[in-house]
């Protein structure tokens, strides 16, 4: 007899701020399943079904009815395309409900569509972003942010690990240690190894030209470089690099994304924007954001919740695919969209 291969544990998904893209690009994205996967959806029923009835006659979407929905009614309704308090309390107490599955055994993973910050602040829920409610829900210290994006025909993939997340750029010097970059090292290792048991990393620097010798900068020569090598040291195995003039070290990662090369299996960004445009520019609808440090697994597409074209069914479900589909993978036996 045949043994027959066991399905995979459902995954829960919040659905985002109800006045942007997550419903839809949520529903476009199942249905490039034949078959339904298991998920679990979590958000308001009645705005979700009005959402298909609105939006299908636009674009292929699944039918909500398909699956299993964790209903949280909206408390008023909601206008797409607006921020609002009350859309800002509803994917507050979505993406809640949906860890909380999480965290009780009844789901595998999460994924979370995108939510507006302004929303939740508008709400009373002072929070720079979702990483930052998911670790203290976790209760964990921090989490990582890390971005992977599986290049066009599978050869090779784009992981980028973010030493520090969402705070203003002036204050990235101060936050950034050799402490701090030892420690997401560590996290991105880890990570890495998911996929080869010897990897190699990439680390940018943090001025122009990595400091060019202490000329514009001197970060580099007074902790970074150090710290590395101390790292290396601990590490033999695994070749490190770094730090890269920033400008130039995602060159290679151009060449892996097009198949020319076998790029870094990944690169450590020290802050937001230094990581995030060159995953952009590459991958902006393959890319999933990645938190790493909580003691379960969460994805989301890279994008946010797109305002502008909100409620008009011209969104596309690619990144959120990929983001479902990792979820799928990491946490569990692959089932792809056919």
């Amino acid at each position: 007899m045949t043994p027959t291969k066991s399905r995979p544990e459902r995954i829960a998904i919040s659905l985002g701020d109800p006045a942007g893209i997550g419903a839809e690009v949520t529903l476009a994205a199942l249905a490039r399943w034949r078959q339904p996967p298991p998920v679990v959806l979590v958000g308001c029923r009645r705005w979700l079904e009005q959402t298909y009835q609105t939006l299908r006659q636009h674009c292929d979407l699944a039918d909500p009815a398909a699956f299993a929905i964790l209903d949280r009614p909206l408390g008023a309704p909601i206008q797409p395309g607006c921020r609002d308090a009350n859309a800002g309390a509803a994917s507050f107490a979505w993406l809640s409900a949906a860890t909380a599955l999480v965290q009780q055994g009844s789901c595998s993973a999460l994924v979370t569509a995108p939510i507006a910050k302004a929303s939740w602040h508008a709400a009373g829920h002072r929070y720079p972003g979702q990483t930052e409610r998911l670790a203290e829900l976790a209760g964990v210290e921090t989490a990582s942010m890390l971005f992977t994006a599986l290049a066009p025909g599978g050869h090779w993939r784009l992981n980028t690990l973010l030493a520090t997340t969402h705070i203003p750029l002036a204050e990235v010097p101060s936050r950034l240690n050799a402490a701090l970059v030892e420690q997401q090292l560590e996290v991105l290792l880890s990570f890495c190894q998911r996929f080869r048991p010897d990897p190699r990393l990439v680390v940018a620097g943090l001025n122009p030209h990595a400091g060019e010798a202490g000329q514009l900068g001197r970060e580099e020569l007074d902790w970074l470089v150090p710290s590395l090598e101390r790292w290396r040291r601990r590490h033999p195995q695994v070749r490190l690099e770094g730090p890269l003039s920033p400008d130039s070290c995602w060159l290679e990662a151009a060449a892996a994304w097009r198949g020319a090369a076998q790029g870094p299996d990944g690169y450590l960004a020290l802050y937001h924007d230094q990581g995030l445009i060159p995953v952009k520019l590459l991958a902006f609808d393959a890319a999933v954001n990645t938190t790493l440090g909580l003691p379960f697994l969460r994805t989301s597409p890279d994008h946010g919740t797109a305002f502008a074209i909100a409620g008009r069914g011209l969104a596309r479900p690619e990144s959120m695919v990929a983001a479902i589909t990792t979820a799928l993978e990491l946490s569990a036996p692959a089932l792809r969209p056919e």
